[in-house]
């Protein structure tokens, strides 16, 4: 296990001691660098303190968990992996993702899920343990985005204009959504056992590595979003 202090380090000299080793890494007294473990393939890393923007962008098939909060863009257009955050994370977190899994128990800033899409067999997953910011899932292509509202505190479990743009991909939300005012374009109901089963393997995950027990989170029901193929954004994207 190889120690990175980065208490005194730019994001360069971190990067730098991630790239030059085999090793796990744990990198202590993180403050806001930037870009750490962007593009890195194979890669096991555990952060102390605050990444900044960028974390785990461009990420392959690496594991990267965070014992605090993130800022902006975690994962951006991340291609494979995993994410794990012990806290809350900034804005545009997931941003053009196609692959790989960013897991939260914290909150999510603004436009969570911006531009996420599936690429071939790969299939994105996000999970906002708490509630979400506006613009949920905007532009959202591909991929699964779920949100729980286990800590929102009375907020509402999103923002303003959730799905704005959505033309592929699923969007799950935990609990009462009736106040929630979704697009024209996209079809909101009751997930159904089928929906549920989709996501199964996600929660049962997401509870393990975090403690929660799968019941308790089953034991409110999910509204599913889904892009309305009858009526979509004829004047932005080609009907399927």
């Amino acid at each position: 296990m190889l120690i990175i202090d980065a208490a005194n380090s730019d994001y360069k000299a971190v990067n730098e001691k991630l790239r030059n080793t085999d090793e796990d890494c744990t990198i202590e007294g993180c403050c806001g660098q930037r870009f750490i473990a962007a593009g890195m393939s194979g890669k096991n890393v555990t952060i102390h303190g605050i990444p900044g923007n960028a974390l785990g962008a461009y990420l392959n098939d690496s594991h990267i968990t965070v014992n605090g909060n993130a800022q902006d863009a975690v994962g951006d257009t991340m291609n494979e992996g995993k994410i794990l955050i012990y806290g809350n994370i900034g804005d545009a977190a997931g941003y053009a993702m196609r692959g790989g899994k960013i897991y939260v128990q914290g909150n999510a800033g603004y436009r969570a899920g911006i531009h996420m899409k599936a690429y071939k067999e790969k299939i994105p997953v996000m999970i906002i343990g708490g509630c979400a910011g506006s613009f949920l899932g905007e532009y959202q292509a591909g991929g699964i985005i779920i949100v729980l509202g286990l800590h929102k505190n009375s907020k509402s479990i999103v923002g303003n204009f959730p799905c704005t743009g959505m033309h592929g991909g699923k969007m799950f939300l935990r609990g009462d959504c009736g106040h929630i005012r979704f697009s024209g374009q996209v079809t909101a109901k009751t997930a159904g056992d089928e929906d549920l089963e989709e996501i199964r393997e996600y929660l049962s995950e997401y509870c393990a590595d975090f403690g929660y027990f799968l019941d308790g989170i089953l034991s409110e029901p999910f509204t599913v979003i889904t892009p309305d193929s009858k009526n979509p954004y004829k004047q932005m994207y080609v009907a399927n």
